[in-house]
């Protein structure tokens, strides 16, 4: 029964939160309802980004989706984010249709630039596409560094490290 009137009130606000998304968006914030979206989640879209979300988006408590500096985000249909779970779009990732994401999964397309003049301070990033395939399961604790391609029905053990194919 838990599960039902968590869903009562996480679809409304699901509804909220796209609609204050696109009000400050516009074209830039294109989204399918329903969503299911916890009140503490994170969704972010900065300058010129773009972000599009298939329907049926799951975010638990303290997920974040961040689309920053003119990157892109394209999420497929039925998308789960479980606790703890960040995606961070400097570039572009694209991700496919049923992927789902265990606790605490980190996905970056980016990474400071440490030899860049004024070392890490400097706030300079190396960016490259992270693509996910359709049918994906990724395990808690694990990070997605990136220029990482997932093929389809694939399955990613809990705490890796993936960069590459």
């Amino acid at each position: 029964m838990n599960k039902y009137i968590k869903a009562l009130f996480c679809v409304p606000f699901g509804g909220i939160k796209y609609a204050i998304l696109k009000i400050e968006n516009g074209g830039r914030f294109h989204a399918a309802f329903p969503a299911i979206m916890s009140p503490m989640t994170e969704v972010t879209v900065d300058g010129k980004s773009e972000l599009r979300i298939a329907k049926k988006l799951k975010m638990h408590n303290g997920a974040k989706i961040r689309v920053r500096k003119g990157g892109k985000l394209e999420i497929g249909k039925n998308f789960g984010m479980s606790n703890g779970c960040v995606v961070t779009a400097y570039d572009h990732i694209k991700i496919g249709d049923n992927v789902m994401l265990g606790p605490n999964v980190l996905i970056y397309d980016q990474d400071h630039d440490y030899r860049a003049e004024g070392g890490v301070a400097a706030m300079r990033f190396k960016t490259a596409p992270v693509v996910i395939g359709n049918n994906v399961w990724i395990g808690a604790n694990t990070m997605i560094l990136r220029g990482t391609t997932i093929g389809d029905n694939s399955v990613v053990g809990g705490e890796a490290v993936i960069k590459g194919e």
